[in-house]
């Protein structure tokens, strides 16, 4: 098999297992799909603090035991105020050594509130708007994913993620569209997802590159091993993390075209 193709098979595997899962999840909301979350939220967590340590630095299963924790007491404690312990995780973070303060903390802050993001959209938006969120990842990626190993081309940032393709980034921009013009032709949602999507899908990317750079900066391939086919939660849920979190800006500033339920 070529090399080109040779974690194909895996990746596939994998991310069938995590979109059956996390689909069951979406839909059926409530305990499970903030377990999910919280979980997911923590392994993040986890990830990025391995990758920033040093000798000295706070261990990364405490942080991601206080950033379970954090979500939890967000979602129990009642007003807006309690929202404010989302940046708890990051500034444990620098009490004690540790390599790239600015670039955890700020990640640290990206992860803590693409959780809470992810558990307000679903109870706010429903059901549907988080699978438009998946689904428009998914699919830029999927489509990113092929049309740069088929097409190749011109790289997209070759200093910060030097398989990124510009064939690639667009494909992936046209697999968002194609994701909005499906749910607006379903009747899920305005015909501004058409263009929205892709909007979306471009944070995503930049979420790719960011996770990238902290990649190369921490000299490792994968933020770990945990999935096979796709490296680590971070290396899978990196374009997610920045999708849900333009979202969430934008859901606090206009109505999203996508219908609830």
């Amino acid at each position: 098999m070529s090399r080109t193709w040779n974690d194909l098979i895996p990746r596939l595997l994998s991310g069938v297992v995590m979109l059956g899962l996390g689909t069951l999840a979406i839909w059926a909301g409530g305990l499970g799909f903030r377990a999910l979350v919280i979980l997911v939220t923590a392994l993040m967590i986890w990830e990025l603090a391995r990758m920033t340590a040093r000798p000295g630095s706070a261990p990364a299963e405490a942080l991601a035991a206080v950033a379970a924790a954090v979500l939890v007491m967000i979602l129990l404690l009642p007003g807006a105020l309690p929202t404010l312990l989302l940046l708890v995780p990051s500034i444990l973070g620098q009490l004690r050594p540790r390599a790239d303060r600015v670039v955890f903390a700020a990640y640290a802050v990206v992860v803590m509130v693409t959780g809470f993001g992810l558990i307000l959209l679903r109870e706010m938006g429903g059901a549907t708007t988080i699978l438009w969120i998946v689904a428009l990842v998914v699919a830029s990626d999927v489509m990113g994913y092929f049309a740069g190993r088929l097409l190749g081309g011109p790289k997209f940032w070759p200093r910060v993620s030097p398989k990124k393709t510009w064939s690639g980034t667009v494909a992936g921009w046209i697999g968002a569209a194609c994701v909005g013009w499906a749910f607006h032709a379903a009747g899920l949602g305005g015909a501004a997802l058409i263009w929205i999507s892709p909007l979306i899908a471009f944070a995503g990317q930049l979420g790719d590159i960011a996770e990238s750079a902290i990649k190369r900066r921490a000299g490792v391939k994968d933020s770990s091993s945990l999935i096979p086919g796709h490296g680590g939660v971070l290396d899978r849920f990196d374009a997610l993390a920045f999708a849900v979190v333009l979202v969430s800006i934008l859901a606090h500033v206009v109505d999203l075209p996508v219908s609830g339920g």
